[in-house]
């Protein structure tokens, strides 16, 4: 069973910054290089809503436009990790953040336990 822990969230003030990481392992059928992951996070009262995410062949990457040109997504696929830089946080950032591989091809979907990221003066 492919398991996922994230890791690196915490307290932050605004303008700070955070590097998230989710580590994976687990995998048998398939290898995490032929996963797409993604982070997703969910705020008190609101939806998990996707905030990026990158694919498992050319690591292309795609991102909520919430956060543009302040977080980014790699994945390490010798490390089975894949990261979330988060720069010039602001408070509406704040949330748990998700880990989620995904093998649309099987349908396999697996979720981390979520990290708390709090974003606040």
């Amino acid at each position: 069973q492919v398991q996922l822990v994230e890791s690196g969230g915490g307290s932050v003030q605004p303008g700070g910054s955070l590097r998230l990481s989710c580590a994976a392992s687990g995998f048998t059928r398939f290898t995490f290089s032929t996963y797409a992951m993604s982070w997703y996070r969910q705020a008190p009262g609101k939806e998990r809503e996707l905030v990026a995410a990158i694919t498992s062949t050319d690591a292309r990457t795609n991102y909520a436009d919430s956060v543009k040109g302040r977080f980014t997504i790699s994945r390490d696929n010798a490390k089975n990790t894949v990261y979330l830089q988060m720069n010039s946080l602001k408070p509406e950032d704040t949330a748990v953040y998700y880990c989620k591989a995904q093998l649309v091809a099987f349908g396999y979907n697996y979720w981390g336990q979520g990290t708390q990221v709090t974003v606040s003066s």
